[in-house]
Order: C-alpha cells, then structure tokens, then sequence
C-alpha cells in the first residue's frame, strides 16, 4: 500500500499552509536549518503574527476556512507564485487531506507529510481499522461501511449497543465526534456530527465505535523514512479532555509501564513499515483499566502536543520532517532514543469554562507570557482573535526530572499568565492540575465530567476579589483630577459601586481612610487595604497582614486583573442602568451567544416551542453551539438564514411568550 517513491528536487523556500502557533513553530527551525519561508493568510488574519514573521506572505482568500485554508488550488498557486519548493501543512486543515498532497505532489512542489496514498489508507478512520485488523491489532468494535443511510447508523448502533461514539472519518480535534447514550439521542447526534465534519473537513462521512468506559488516550509518536526505516519516540497521554478535545498531555503517561510502552511501540513501528509510512505521525490507542489497548485511529501529521515528545527527547520533530521530506534518512536507530524527565503541555484557550466552555473572540489587549518555560503562541498586546478558527491561543509546556517537579513549574508559569481582554480557560487549567485525581496521575477521559462541579466551583474568596476589583476601580478612576490618580478623591467620602465580576451585579462601597489606607465594605464584611505602590499596569498592597502584587489594566468601565495566579474581569455599572430579562432571552429573542456561522436553523415561524428547547445551532471556531428558547411560546420571527455570518447579541430568533 505505499505510494510510489517519487524523485525531489532539494527545496529552499518553505510555504506554511496553516496559521497561527503551528506556523510560527515551523518557521523557527525552518529557518535555523537555513530554509526561507512563506507565510498564507485569510482575509481575518491580514495582520496576525506569522504574516508578519514570513519572508514572504500571501493572501489566499476570506476568512472562512472554506474560502481561504481549505482552498487547495489556490495554496498551490500561492506556492508556485512564492517560489516555494515545499510545502509544510502543520496540523487541522489540509494537514490529512490526501488531495492535497497529491496536488504538491502534481505541481512538483515536495510536500513536508507522508505520501498521499499514506494518508489515504491511515487517515481515514475507516480504512485504518481495517488495515489494523488485517494486522492482529485489537479495535475498538464498530460499523465503517459505506451504507450512511440515516437507518442503516441506527441499526448498526443498536447492534453494537449504546453508549456508542460517532467519529468523523477524516481530521481529528474533536470535531464531528459525539458519545450517543441511547437511540433517542442518535438522530440528532449523527446529523451534528456529519454537520460539524463537512464543516471543518469537507466530508460529512463518519464511522461508529463501542464507547470504552473511563480509558486512558494514550498515542505513540512514530516517524519513518524513504528508505524503509520506522522507529517510535514514546507515548502520551492525552486523557485530560472536554468535548473529545484534549486540554492537557503529558510524556510519558502515568499509565504506561516499560513493558507496555514496548508492545505498544512495537505495534505502531509494525503499522508504519506495512504501509511504507513517512514522515511524523501518530497512532492513538485507548488504554481500558485492564491494561488493554484498542487502536482508535491514526493522526498523519505532526501532533499539537508534540512539544512534550521533544522535551523528553531532546529531538527536533519539524527538523526531522524536513530532513526526511528531503530524503535523508532517519539516522536513528531505536535504542538511540533517550528519554529524559516528565513533561505536560497544557492548551490555553479562549473560551468561557463558566458557561459550557463557549468560544470566545475579540481583542487581546494585554498579552504576557512568562519567559521561563515554553510557550508557542502568535499573539501580542493587541491581536485579533477572530471567531472562524480553533478556540487554542497558546501551549505552556512544563519539564522536570519528575512528574511532579513539571506539574508544578507549569502551574507556576499558568499563574504568570497575564491574558487580558478575551475570556480564556487560565484557571480552569490550573485547577486541572492541581485536582488530586491528575496530581496521583490517575486522570482518564473521564475526568473532567467526573470532577465537573469541583472544577468550576465559584472561588470561595468572591468577596475579597470584589473589593480590589473595587479599590482597583476606585484608585483608577479616570476622571480623577490631574495628578490625584491613585490617591483619595475626597478624603473619608464613601462611594457605593456596582460591579460584575461575571456572576451577578454586586454592590459595594469602599472608604479612603486619612491615613492613606482604604476600607471595601460589603454586606458588614470589612477589607482593608494600603497601597504600597501603584504603576499604570500594576499595584503592590498590604491585606490582611500580608504584601501582594496584582496586574490590572482599566478600559473603560471595564477592568482585567491578575491575581494569585487567577485572572478577573470587572465591569464597573455604577453609572449603567440595571440591566433587563432581554439579557438572559426573558423577552422571548434568541441572541448569538458568540461571533459564527448559522448551520441550522431548527425551528419556522409560526412554531410552538418550549422554555429551553433548541432552535438554532451556530458554529464558531470549528465547534457547534445550540441555542435554545428563553420562553415557551410561539416563534414569531426567523431573523437570519443558515449560513449567515453573525456577530455577539444579534438577535437570530423571536419568540412570543404563551400567555
């Protein structure tokens, strides 16, 4: 089954078909092995940080992925135009499309990934289980045939026996895939699926599979060359996930003994050598408690998480793509492999963990990372997260001699995280890490919906934040005559505020004392404050007999504060009227709850429906959103078409309220 060795031509120049972190991590060793490199971009990332980076840059369409990252004649003429002579996919697009590589392959450009018939046979995840089974490898029991008849799933599934899970057959991250708890559920599960594949694939196929109980995701990264040779660099685990997409990976995995790291190992170097494989790729496993493994599918691309393969092994996994895109051979040799220390990698993104994970878009307008760690990103002070992409911003990747010592490196580097602007899962992470089930190494799939409610539990110190959130705003008051920034405006005058912190409106009044000092007073509760220095963007303070610092920035009425390690965002409504029912859908119209792409509209005028029944579903940054019915009542207007584009508020449904 491997595609034919095709002579090519030494390349120079390197055109990325990708955006983002990936593109400027390609670039940097790109560059260090001597290689110029050209940058695509969409009309939403005109002015992103790997256009800038590039040595050349090329605009290849709009800013749907349809219209611009998917569009493979156009990338190739990006690349012709460029002078290009190879092409580096990264991952998500067209990273697994064997079409694509089969045009860089016809336009004589070499393309940095195995061959296209490499990618069609394990890509699809289909026709990798039969290669799988053909081969004595254990799968997950499932349905993959080409009848996709909407009864045909149904039956299949009932014989297989639910919880089943639904996977797209092509890309991966997540998307097209749903676990199906019982035949009610099925229908609406498999049109989201095959919905939210063509949306970010192009292909709507899927295949079914028994759903494991609680596994570990544990996936070996292997590489091959030209010249026949295969060696595997470990494994991670991946377990750590919320809707099938990974938040955290670690190398090695807890989970995994040397004697298993071994079978497993000598499976995926066997599957890559059947098929003649090159290049990097990935083959996906899951681990039942047992200590039994079933092969899930395999990812022909470099991985998100390959930064932990390389702290371990001190390797450059781009620089072994490129060297054997140019037909050197691996020049390593199994026993060669040297595994050093523990490494996790965690995915900051934006998006609200607070309400179901929602993905977030907008300006970044403070933009910090800490220096002592890893991190791959392609943002600055700012920078424009647009709605049409993946929801991931950053990787933070951590190493130490043990476990334990990069665990907590990576939570000491996430608290210095300064992420101001747009919403991200910055807490979320760190709570993550510091759970006792992740800190013993025991987390699987499962963990996250098992440890849901402690995870986002509300911060048991809700009222001191509120009182620097209010101080904050206080000493940051904009309409502070000249030189009085910071200091009492009127001395011993009280000021009653109202603020947001995301959970409500709360009120709060906050005194400046003669001596300097300053009392936040809510609900007869005291918080005393003295400032000990105040710059533009930072204030050290005693509170409760203890010095702290916090990192702030004032945009309006709104306010973004780091503190312990935990970012908050104020809204200052002391001026603002109260807010009516219209914000929670009380007043019977359905807003966007985010800027996407309306790919369903699931109800018509004149329908009755039920408080919380579904009536819109709407895509953003590759996932699908429904919206639901504030009211029960009558739908009295459909104000946007599938397929429409809209942004945060818009309202997109309207309902009449029953009487």
């Amino acid at each position: 089954m491997s595609g034919a060795i095709v002579k090519r031509t030494p390349f120079f120049k390197i055109l990325i078909a990708n955006r983002g972190e990936i593109a400027l991590r390609v670039m940097r060793t790109a560059r260090r092995l001597g290689y110029g490199v050209v940058a695509v971009y969409s009309d939403a990332d005109r002015d992103a940080l790997h256009v800038r980076e590039a040595d050349q840059a090329v605009r290849i369409g709009e800013a749907l992925p349809a219209q611009s990252y998917l569009k493979i004649d156009t990338i190739i003429a990006a690349a012709k135009a460029s002078g290009a002579g190879a092409v580096h996919p990264g991952y998500g697009f067209l990273a697994e499309n064997e079409d694509f590589a089969q045009a860089c392959r016809d336009a004589g450009l070499v393309f940095i990934g195995p061959s296209p018939e490499a990618i069609l046979a394990m890509g699809n995840k289909a026709g990798a289980k039969e290669i799988m089974q053909k081969a004595g490898v254990p799968c997950v029991p499932g349905y993959q045939g080409a009848d996709q008849g909407d009864a045909v799933m149904l039956t299949e599934a009932k014989a297989i026996g639910f919880p089943v899970m639904i996977k797209a057959v092509a890309g991966g991250g997540g998307r097209g895939m749903r676990l199906v708890a019982d035949a009610a559920a099925f229908p609406d599960a498999l049109r989201s699926a095959r919905s939210e594949a063509q949306g970010a694939f192009g292909d709507p196929t899927v295949i079914l599979e028994r759903a494991i109980v609680d596994p570990r995701h544990i996936e070996i990264q292997v590489f091959g060359d030209r010249h026949g040779n295969a060696i595997h660099l470990g494994e991670r685990d991946c377990s750590v996930q919320r809707r099938h997409q990974k938040l955290i990976e670690e190398a090695p995995s807890p989970a995994v003994t040397p004697e298993l790291r071994a079978r497993m190992g000598a499976v995926a170097v066997q599957a890559v050598k059947a098929i003649g494989y090159e290049g990097a790729g990935t083959l996906e496993f899951l681990l039942d408690r047992a200590g039994n493994f079933y092969f899930m599918e395999m990812n022909t691309r470099l991985q998100v998480e390959h930064p932990v393969t390389e702290a371990i092994t001190g390797l450059d996994l781009v620089e072994l793509q490129l060297r054997v895109a140019g037909g050197e051979p691996l020049g390593l040799k199994q026993e060669d492999i040297p595994f050093s220390g523990h490494a996790i990698e965690v995915r900051l993104c934006s998006e609200d963990t607070g309400h179901d994970f929602m993905p977030q878009s907008g300006t970044m307008a403070r933009w910090q990372m800490p220096d002592a760690i890893r991190v791959e990103h392609a943002l600055q002070s700012g920078s424009e997260i647009p709605p049409f992409y993946d929801s991931m911003i950053a990787k933070v990747i951590s190493h130490g001699k043990t476990r334990d010592e990069a665990r907590g490196k990576l939570i000491c580097a996430l608290e210095q995280v300064t992420a101001f602007g747009v919403t991200t899962n910055q807490g979320f992470l760190i709570d993550c890490l510091r759970h006792p089930v992740f800190a013993k190494g025991e987390a699987t799939t499962a963990f996250i919906g098992n440890n849901r409610d402690a995870l986002l539990a509300p911060r048991p110190d809700r009222g001191s934040d509120l009182a620097l959130a209010a101080l904050l705003l206080y000493v940051t008051n904009p309409h502070a005559p000249p030189g009085q920034r910071g200091r009492s405006l009127s001395a011993t005058f009280p000021l009653g505020l109202r603020i947001d912190l995301g959970h409500g409106v709360q009120e709060i009044e906050i005194v400046p004392e003669r001596d300097g000092s300053y009392v936040a007073t809510r609900n007869g509760d005291r918080f005393s404050f003295a400032i000990d220095e105040l710059d533009q963007d930072s204030i050290r303070f005693h509170h409760d007999g203890l010095m702290e610092q916090a990192k702030f920035l004032r945009d309006g009425d709104r306010l973004y504060i780091l503190h312990r390690g935990v970012t908050l965002s104020a809204r200052d409504l002391t001026l603002a009227p109260p807010e009516s029912a219209s914000a929670a859908g009380g007043d019977g119209k359905v807003r966007a709850a985010m800027n996407g792409r309306v790919v369903a509209v699931l109800v018509k005028a004149g329908d009755k429906v039920a408080a919380g029944q579904p009536v819109m579903t709407l895509e953003a940054m590759k996932m699908e959103h429904v919206h639901t019915a504030g009211v029960a009542g009558t739908v009295s207007a459909i104000d946007v078409a599938e397929g429409e584009q809209v942004t945060t508020g818009k309202i997109v449904v309207e309902i009449e309220a029953a009487a």
